[in-house]
């Protein structure tokens, strides 16, 4: 039995072939023994938005999205749960690449190449640099050669930056595969599980190069080797506006087809915004400009009034008229009533995977560094507009609570030179990277998180001499096994690597009590 549940790491790795004799018995005649190619795709689609969420409730913590609104919590204090008691949290993201996706992906990949659906392979193939990506943005080093191997019982770890040669491997093959139209490609085949595109190779192709410039930008820290055209080029390669948005749409019925973040599902509960994340909107950081999308992302406390709670203290000090609503808009929601919310935390709410702002954001920040600033200052608008474009469409996908924001709303804000400044000279790091938080304020965990590490939290910005993150206070109460240190990844699943590969584990340092605080790879010079 030991070697079956080891193997439960590379999560699907088990062979069917092994059960051959057990499964002729349950054969069932007026069923398909086979499995088309694209039916594996829309659970994966499903995972791909929803699995990010579920750790970023916690990662969320470290970003201070949102701390507990009472007692202090080890996340907040950028620290971890992960034991025997709690296995699973933060670690999510593990299982979705390993498990939901895993082999899985893996037989979708060979059907498709076999197949000749060069399409649904190159599909495949962003899924899988998705998943590399993602995982070693939050947890470092991964198992990338050894998994899917079901001949093993221990998985040795690979570096980061083979994880990152890996993606654009990956994604450089998706684009070539996307581009043919010979084979069996065939829009309609693909269009019937893929539940973001509807089999459209040119929106895939274009979520291709949003990966790409997003990876490619994690480098900013590596002198020499970040290239920030590079970036530039990818970007424009990618979504044009905010209809090229992957959103999963959720049907709110059953529990799985509601918005995770939703009040029926009862999920987050009990956090509330931060002072931080209040702080650039509501004219603190940016003096004069007060955000209109504040209003429409934020919750009120029941006097009316925007706060938010600071991640050592909570609620401590503030009457029950001034404790902030939870993020849905009320002092308390029943998990099994279905009640409008707010933004993106309604039943319905459609969740995106990257989206045009984000990754305008990262244009702006590329065209900064390399001393662009006219190309910056253009990105960084888009920016904000799509934001706040976005902000209202996912206000109508399920009749929730705040009104749009108005056009005069948008311009006014626009207007203000503490967010546009008058000459693109006068546009600052802080700027942009404050704008990109609140842009990704809520769902874009990974990405946000990958910016504060890539500034070390506290960074300051040498034109400005302020941080870099305004107002941003890390915990001054660190988890204690942090030993005085800011955390910088998730150590990885505890139920299936501190359970069954702690030797592997071993080698990356990670049985130290401060693995979480190991600076990554990806952020050192």
């Amino acid at each position: 039995m030991k070697k079956l549940f080891i193997t439960f790491l590379a999560f699907g790795l088990i062979s069917l072939s092994g059960c051959k004799k057990f499964l002729d018995v349950n054969t069932n005649p007026n069923a398909p023994q086979v499995v088309e190619a694209n039916l594996y795709l829309s659970p994966m689609l499903h995972w791909m938005a929803t699995g990010p969420q579920v750790d970023g409730i916690v990662i969320a913590r470290y970003n201070q999205n949102w701390a507990i609104n009472a007692n202090l919590d080890n996340w907040d204090r950028m620290g971890h749960a992960q034991n025997t008691t709690a296995p699973d949290n933060g670690g999510q993201l593990w299982r979705t690449v390993y498990f939901d996706f895993g082999q899985n992906l893996v037989d979708m990949t060979k059907k498709a190449e076999a197949e000749q659906r060069w399409d649904l392979l190159g599909v495949a193939e962003v899924l899988k640099a998705w998943g590399w990506l993602q995982l070693t943005t939050v947890n470092g080093e991964i198992i990338i050669k050894e998994a899917i191997d079901a001949s093993k019982t221990k998985f040795s770890y690979d570096t980061q930056e083979f994880a990152y040669q890996e993606v654009f491997r990956l994604l450089n093959s998706a684009i070539t595969n996307l581009a043919r139209t010979d084979g069996a490609v065939n829009a309609g085949y693909l269009g019937k599980t893929d539940i973001l595109y509807k089999g459209n190779r040119a929106a895939w192709t274009k979520f291709a190069y949003g990966l790409k410039a997003m990876a490619l930008n994690h480098f900013s820290n590596k002198t020499g080797v970040y290239k920030p055209d590079d970036v530039i080029a990818a970007v424009d390669l990618s979504f044009s506006s905010n209809a090229d948005d992957p959103l999963l749409a959720y049907t709110g019925t059953a529990n799985d087809d509601i918005n995770y973040l939703a009040g029926a599902r009862n999920n987050i509960a009990s956090v509330r915004q931060t002072r931080f994340a209040l702080g650039l909107m509501d004219g603190t950081q940016f003096p004069g400009a007060v955000d209109p999308r504040l209003t429409r992302m934020l919750a009120p406390s029941p006097d009316g009034v925007y706060r938010g709670i600071d991640p050592v203290t909570g609620v401590t000090g503030l009457t029950a008229a001034q404790q902030p609503n939870n993020l849905w808009g009320y002092t308390t929601q029943v998990a099994a009533v279905r009640t409008p919310a707010r933004y993106i935390f309604s039943t319905k709410s459609k969740m995106p995977i990257i989206t045009y702002a984000q990754l305008q954001f990262v244009k702006a920040e590329a065209a900064y560094k390399k001393g662009d600033k006219t190309t910056a200052l253009n990105a960084y608008k888009n920016g904000i507009s799509a934001s706040i474009d976005f902000v209202n469409a996912r206000n109508t996908d399920d009749g929730q609570v705040p009104t749009q924001i108005t056009a005069t709303e948008k311009a006014t804000f626009l207007a203000s030179t503490s967010i546009v400044p008058a000459t693109a000279n006068a546009l600052t790091l802080s700027q942009i990277m404050c704008q990109k938080f609140i842009a990704q304020w809520g769902w874009g965990h990974l990405e946000q998180w990958m910016d504060m590490r890539r500034y070390h939290y506290i960074d300051v910005d040498p034109v400005t001499a302020k941080q870099v993150f305004l107002g941003f206070a890390p915990p001054t109460n660190l988890f204690p096994d942090n030993l005085n240190k800011y955390v910088y990844r998730i150590r990885p699943r505890y139920n299936s690597e501190y359970v069954w590969n702690r030797d592997a584990l071993n080698v990356i340092g990670g049985l130290d009590i401060d693995y979480q605080t190991d600076e990554m790879w990806i952020t050192k010079p």
